[in-house]
């Protein structure tokens, strides 16, 4: 048996010799994403390409946009199939949860549907509800294997104006305005909300636990 000592370095090892895709898009922010993982040891590879991202161990679908915008250029490449179809886990980050929900009232667009939720748009219902959401919140009710590790209240990024209201695929709530949807899962798709890339060493470990799902 292991001990926890030899533990990390092997699963830095792994992470190491992993094929890990990100999807290549009209997002921005995605380059944060990819630094993270380099910070993890784990050389990515940016693709729009069908067979690379099928090949892939674990794809990351990040970014900072506007759903019309990006869906018309998923669609556009044929990356809105692509994405649907992959057997390999995948992680969407901000925008990437959004576009994996069935509709968002950004541009009244319909996106890829794999999470039974619809986006919404932020509604102020006091003075100083401010959007977009931007800075730390907490997480609450972790759960799966995302948050393995994790416990009640920690702290990580938002930048958002529209939210995906708490549903059967929730794995974790945040409270601004109203609760809603940190993040998502359903077989091999995960999704949050919040920028794990930027939420220093929870995000990191978030970031980790999807690597060594």
């Amino acid at each position: 048996m292991y001990s926890a000592r030899l533990f990390v370095p092997l699963q830095a090892e792994k992470r190491k010799k992993m094929n890990v895709a990100v999807v290549k898009y009209n997002a921005g922010n995605i380059y944060s994403v990819i630094h993270a993982l380099q910070r993890l040891g784990v050389n990515p590879i940016l693709t729009d390409d069908p067979e690379q991202l099928q090949k892939a161990d674990k794809v990351l679908f990040p970014g900072q946009g506007e759903a019309s915008n990006a869906m018309r250029y998923l669609r556009e490449h044929g990356l809105d199939k692509v994405i649907t179809d992959l057997k390999n886990p995948i992680l969407g980050i901000c925008i990437g949860q959004q576009l994996m929900c069935r509709h968002s009232e950004e541009g009244d667009t319909d996106c890829l549907g794999i999470f039974d939720a619809d986006v919404l748009r932020f509604q102020p219902q006091k003075h100083e509800d401010k959007v977009p959401h931007m800075g730390w919140n907490q997480l609450e009710r972790p759960s799966s294997e995302l948050f393995k590790g994790f416990s009640e209240g920690e702290f990580v990024y938002f930048v958002h104006s529209f939210y995906v209201p708490i549903c059967a695929h929730t794995i974790a709530t945040t409270d601004y305005i109203q609760p809603f949807s940190a993040a998502l899962h359903k077989d091999n798709f995960y999704a949050t909300q919040f920028h794990p890339e930027k939420s220093g060493s929870v995000g990191e470990r978030i970031i980790k636990n999807f690597l060594e799902l």
